[in-house]
């Protein structure tokens, strides 16, 4: 049976076409994007003569990274290793619950308006409680990258698996598909664009979750620099760490981009064909 990527995939563009002017393009604007902010953020710090306990300028955040390289790096990489694996988990345990809901609909009658309910809860809310569970370390902040993270992942799981074209459907039951086979050529193929929404969607997400669990009850990463710095009145160097976090945020994002390129390559032909 020919899968849903080969049947409903577009011929390929011409590859001497405008990829290369594409990728310049996607290069050149988010780094203009940048310099404009960066110039906005330096001209306000200038107009209105900002102290730098209050807004530091571009070069005195850059004077305090370069003031604790080594410092900020190191837990930059803490920070980056528990998003990933928060992010993980969640991409784990909400794909099969997206999964479930999706099969079974008593599953969605049940489960549904609770987990509507549980993303409604404040997570910093739940912060000591959390800390009674688990105390210090870093089992809490994984636990808050999961719990801010895993709802955009269920309901986009749930909701492309729950969204095949209906000729589709019609054609495999024409061909005695089995459920399993339904499942791999067609209603997973089907869902990964919806799904890979979700994933993005979530992975900006584990940022914050991981950050506000390091700053609540955690020993290494940016978090904790962000507040013993910010706390002793060195502006420069929380608003420093708080760049390497949006640094952080961007590679993760663009990563997960470049993996649903790779992985959906009749998505992507479909997009330039516009």
């Amino acid at each position: 049976m020919t899968d849903l990527a080969t049947a409903s995939a577009p011929a390929a563009a011409d590859p001497a076409g405008p990829a290369p002017r594409r990728t310049v393009s996607a290069v050149l604007w988010p780094l203009l994007g940048l310099v404009v902010a960066i110039a906005a953020w330096w001209i306000v710090t200038v107009a209105f003569d900002m102290n730098v306990v209050v807004l530091p300028a571009p070069p005195e955040v850059l004077d305090g990274f370069n003031r604790y390289r080594q410092v900020l790096l190191t837990e930059a990489w803490h920070t980056t290793y528990s998003t990933v694996l928060g992010f993980a988990l969640s991409v784990l345990v909400g794909a099969l619950i997206g999964l479930a809901i999706a099969a079974w609909r008593p599953v969605e009658r049940m489960f549904s308006p609770l987990l509507v309910a549980f993303n409604a809860v404040p997570k910093v809310a739940l912060a000591p409680l959390m800390l009674i569970w688990f105390g210090y370390g870093q089992t809490p902040i994984l636990a808050m990258a999961f719990m801010v993270c895993f709802f955009p992942i269920v309901l986009s799981t749930a909701t492309g698996l729950t969204s095949t074209p209906a000729d589709l459907a019609e054609l495999v039951r024409s061909m005695d598909a089995s459920r399993l086979q339904t499942f791999l050529r067609v209603r997973l193929p089907a869902a990964l664009p919806q799904i890979f929404v979700g994933l993005k969607v979530g992975m900006p997400l584990a940022v914050i979750g991981v950050v506000v669990g390091e700053m609540q009850y955690g020993e290494t990463g940016l978090g904790m620099i962000i507040v013993q710095t910010s706390g002793q009145g060195d502006t420069a160097t929380a608003f420093a760490a708080i760049t390497l976090l949006a640094l952080i945020s961007i590679v993760l994002y663009y990563v997960l981009v470049l993996v649903e390129r790779l992985a959906l390559p009749w998505v992507r032909a479909t997009t330039s064909a516009r």
